[in-house]
């Protein structure tokens, strides 16, 4: 029997989860517990303890998370701040909305993260107030403490995008420990993700906790007192609620996630396909799968049976930000080659969710084998 295989599906939830919700959700509304209170409190309250890190401060979004750490760490008009040239599009337009100009900083094709040499480089000629790196796929940069070490010694500000990176660990230890300051997202298809927007910034510094609290909440000092121009960027209690639930489950959908990834690395490399894993220091979260397939022939002819087959797949993330055409009134410069576009070129992602079923990664391999082998794919 034909089994199709959605990309990700995100109303797979734990018996009992949504009746639970309903009965939160009625409870809250009832109340009026909109915003702020005691569902956010606690939100950040466990990420502190599950993340090991001193603050957490929830806010609408990812993107505003970026924002707000730039702002935080005094990134403003001019300023020069480094970003992966693999990313997300929020990365480098969260650089131009506080005003600064993005340096773009190629790849490195083993894991996703930046060029060493290349970050190095830029560091010294570019002079960059604050660097981002992210955290793509699930996993880090297997030079994470070098990159670290490398922005403390030259007073370069490191923030860390981990949007995709949540429960992922550096050394036995979650990922954004040790960090000066790094941030995530909530969004819906996230490791971690609520029922709409939401972010969160963390850090163990207590003065930058506090200026980007206050720049989410309006700059405000007091009620109607101002001690900033912020802007509103307030983790809505509903949202906190339901992020509340679902980290409660956290511990079996990253289980779930680890289970389909430990499948597609036994069942995938015969076919030829190259798998990009997590460095050795890391155990990863179960984000995504990885596939790289440089040849241009054989990874259309995958999308193409994928696509028959009613198999979903994605490319994260299919073109660089230096060549997207709404960076180029802003990008100030480029570091290293053009890694990142083979990277790019090359990346076809399988499906991979909480709580996939045997049949379906069963299914998903069978497609790519007879597709690679040059069978009948399309049963």
């Amino acid at each position: 029997m034909k089994i199709n295989v959605p990309f990700i599906d995100l109303k797979r939830f734990e018996p009992g989860f949504h009746a639970a919700l309903m009965e939160k959700f009625h409870a809250m509304t009832i109340n009026a517990q909109f915003i702020g209170g005691a569902e956010v409190a606690a939100l950040e309250s466990r990420l502190q303890s599950d993340l090991q890190v001193a603050h957490a401060v929830s806010c609408a979004n990812g993107t505003d998370a970026l924002q707000l750490a730039l702002r935080a760490v005094g990134v403003g008009e001019g300023d020069v701040v480094l970003v992966p040239n693999v990313t997300f599009w929020a990365t480098f337009e969260a650089v131009v909305n506080v005003g600064a100009k993005p340096v773009t900083i190629d790849a490195d094709i083993t894991d996703g993260g930046v060029d060493f040499a290349a970050f190095e480089l830029a560091i010294r000629e570019a002079s960059p107030k604050a660097a981002i790196i992210a955290h793509l796929y699930g996993w880090g940069s297997a030079r994470l403490q070098d990159l670290r070490d490398l922005c403390k010694k030259h007073a370069v500000c490191l923030i860390e995008d981990g949007a995709q990176s949540y429960g992922a660990e550096f050394a036995g230890e979650p990922i954004c420990k040790g960090a000066f300051i790094s941030t995530t997202s909530f969004y819906p298809a996230k490791v971690l993700g609520g029922a709409g927007d939401g972010g969160a910034v963390f850090t163990d510094d207590a003065a930058l906790a506090d200026k980007v609290r206050r720049l989410g909440n309006h700059g405000r000092t007091a009620h109607y007192g101002y001690g900033d121009v912020g802007w509103n960027s307030r983790l809505d209690s509903l949202q906190a609620a339901f992020l509340n639930l679902s980290i409660g489950h956290i511990e079996e959908r990253l289980a779930s996630r680890r289970k389909a990834v430990a499948f597609y690395r036994d069942a995938l490399p015969s076919t030829g396909i190259e798998l990009m894993s997590a460095p050795a220091a890391y155990t990863e979260n179960g984000y995504c799968n990885v596939c790289l397939v440089p040849d241009a022939d054989t990874k259309l002819a995958l999308e193409s049976a994928l696509k028959a087959a009613e198999i979903g797949f994605a490319n994260i993330y299919p073109g660089v930000m230096s060549s997207q055409p709404g960076a180029a009134a802003y990008i100030k410069g480029h570091f290293g080659g053009q890694v990142g576009e083979r990277l790019c070129a090359s990346v076809l992602n399988l499906p991979l969710f909480p709580y996939m079923t045997d049949e379906e990664l069963q299914r998903v391999a069978s497609v790519v084998r007879a597709t690679l082998a040059g069978g009948d794919h399309g049963k």
